[in-house]
C-alpha cells in the first residue's frame, strides 16, 4: 500500500514557477513509477510527466518538455515536478500516482487507468 500526499500548488502569473512536492508513505517507495498527471476542468486526466524507481528514466507529455522537470529523491520517498515558464493553459489539479512497472513502456505507461493509488490532487492557477 502507498499513500500519496502533493504539495506546492497555488496561484502564479504566466511565466512563474511553481515547484510540487509528493511525499510518499509505504514500503519500497523505489520499486515505483511515479508520474504527474493533470486535470483541467471538463478535461480528462493526462499525464505531464513520469519517472522510473531509480530516477534513470523519465518521460515528458510533448508540450512540457523544456519547461518541466520531474525528479525522485528515495532517500526521502519524495518525487518532484518542477514548473517553469508557466502558462496559463498549465491551470488544472496536479495530481501524483504509482504504479510498478512491470515491464512497461513509457508509451503504455501514459495512460492513468495503469496507476494504482493517487494523491489528493493540488491546484495550480496561471494567470495571464
Amino acid at each position: 500500500q502507498v499513500q500519496l500526499v502533493e504539495s506546492g500548488g497555488g496561484l502564479v502569473q504566466a511565466e512563474g514557477s511553481l515547484r510540487l512536492s509528493c511525499a510518499a508513505s509505504g514500503r519500497s517507495f523505489s520499486s515505483y513509477i511515479m508520474a504527474w498527471f493533470r486535470q483541467a476542468p471538463g478535461k480528462e486526466r493526462v499525464i505531464v510527466a513520469g519517472i522510473s524507481g531509480s530516477g534513470a528514466s523519465t518521460y515528458y507529455a510533448d508540450s512540457k518538455k523544456g519547461r518541466f522537470t520531474v525528479s525522485r529523491d528515495n532517500a526521502k520517498n519524495t518525487v518532484y515536478l518542477q514548473m517553469d515558464g508557466l502558462k496559463p493553459e498549465d491551470t488544472a489539479v496536479y495530481y501524483c500516482a504509482a504504479t510498478l512497472p512491470y515491464g512497461r513502456t513509457w508509451s503504455v505507461l501514459r495512460a492513468s487507468s495503469l496507476y494504482n493509488y493517487w494523491g489528493q490532487g493540488t491546484q495550480v492557477t496561471v494567470s495571464s
